[in-house]
């Protein structure tokens, strides 16, 4: 698989982005879920709310002595020969689909969730400071941190980030506050931030049942979902959000109709989607057979549940 130049992503997910794929770092836990989620029945429930597993890279070269330092602050790597005396390099990295990728505007959540922050390999120092972190914030009683989000401010068309420092911020009562920031009502001539209601509103009711589908499928996984994160991207382009909600909308009313080849659109032609939820960041996650469901993940969800419940009421009050 060839890798062209990478960025790192804006949003709050980690990792290096080269157009529709994701490259990060390969970590063991991490590897291990990403790899049962293509083949193990347990999961499968849970494939279609993942950004998809497209395998492993590995770059092997050795340090080019003449370009030590490239432009971007990286190592720079020449292709390996016979000196086999001089300084090697193997990365190996995880190659995932970018879900970023098809939305010309993406507004993104991360939403970490849980009540516990760390797992079995946490020293007994940092144990404390997780607990401590999540008793002074909103993971504790909540079960969910809003981590980081970014909403595209209309008037520029530049992405406004909040960082992860807010989450660590704010209360449980603050919860509602931050997902009023997150999906703003746009008002025309669109000088300010979010959708008009007529968008934003099918839009919320979507993104509201994939995450109550979402946690249907943890009531009957066994695993700890200690860092994962939902993750939730909707278009803040008004007309590619609204051509995108009517796309799904006739994609899903012609479901299990017979396509046709001069029915076909060129792919690059379609909108892209009006939202997508997905799970994420499964660093410290573990399979847990025996131990029941994660409660703390199912607060989370909750929770998430309850604040979009409360966001549509009040843009349709």
């Amino acid at each position: 698989m060839e890798i062209g130049p990478t960025q790192t992503l804006n949003s709050q997910v980690g990792g290096h982005t080269d157009g529709s794929l994701l490259r990060k770092a390969v970590l063991p836990r991490e590897l291990e879920i990403c790899q049962k989620l293509l083949y193990d029945p347990v999961l499968e429930a849970l494939r279609p709310f993942t950004a998809k597993f497209l395998g492993t890279l590995k770059l092997e070269g050795e340090v080019d002595q003449s370009n030590p330092i490239t432009a971007n602050g990286g190592i720079g790597i020449k292709p390996i020969d016979d000196h086999k005396d001089e300084l090697f390099w193997t990365i190996q990295s995880m190659v995932l689909e970018n879900v970023t990728y098809p939305f010309l505007k993406p507004n993104i959540l991360d939403a970490k969730l849980g009540t516990i922050l760390h797992d079995e390999t946490t020293s007994p120092e940092k144990v404390e400071r997780m607990k401590k972190t999540a008793g002074d914030t909103s993971s504790f009683e909540t079960g969910v941190r809003l981590t980081g989000f970014q909403v595209h401010d209309n008037a520029t068309s530049l992405p406004v980030i909040t960082p992860k420092s807010y989450g660590k911020s704010i209360k449980p009562s603050d919860l509602p506050d931050g997902i009023l920031r997150i999906f703003p009502v746009g008002q025309a001539p669109r000088s300010s931030s979010g959708l008009p209601k007529q968008t934003l509103l099918p839009i919320l009711h979507a993104i509201r049942e994939d995450v109550a589908d979402i946690q249907q499928v943890f009531t009957t996984l066994e695993i700890r979902m200690v860092g994962g994160s939902l993750f939730i991207i909707y278009e803040a382009d008004w007309a590619r959000a609204d051509n995108g909600f009517q796309r799904l909308w006739l994609d899903e009313g012609n479901e299990g109709e017979e396509e046709h080849e001069d029915e076909d659109d060129d792919e690059d032609d379609r909108p892209g989607p009006p939202f997508v939820v997905k799970i994420i960041d499964f660093t410290h996650i573990r399979m847990a057979p025996g131990e029941g469901p994660d409660e703390g993940a199912l607060l989370g969800f909750d929770t998430v549940l309850r604040l979009l419940d409360a966001r549509i009421a009040s843009i349709e009050g």
